[in-house]
């Protein structure tokens, strides 16, 4: 495993130890490959189940934000999809 995923852990580790109310992700698997970005979103998916912990995730990938109950879509901007919740 690469220091940047181990660091990736470890953060996500610090945040959920301190029980926020919402976990902020800007871009949190941008740097990575497509399959350890899966591994990192299906973490984030099975804490948010198994947990109920909230994530906002912000992200420019449309293979990322397909693992999101809610997609907000915005352009320049201005929101243009006013993210429906998605069932799963």
């Amino acid at each position: 495993m690469s220091i940047f995923i181990n660091n990736l852990i470890l953060t996500a580790t610090r945040a959920l130890l301190m029980n926020p109310a919402i976990i902020l992700g800007d871009e949190p698997t941008g740097d990575l490959d497509q399959d350890t970005s899966t591994d990192i979103m299906n973490l984030f998916v099975s804490i948010n189940e198994n947990y109920e912990q909230t994530f906002l995730v912000v992200t420019h990938s449309e293979h990322i934000a397909k693992f999101c109950h809610r997609i907000i879509r915005i352009v320049d901007g201005e929101i243009v999809d006013d993210g429906k919740l998605v069932k799963k």
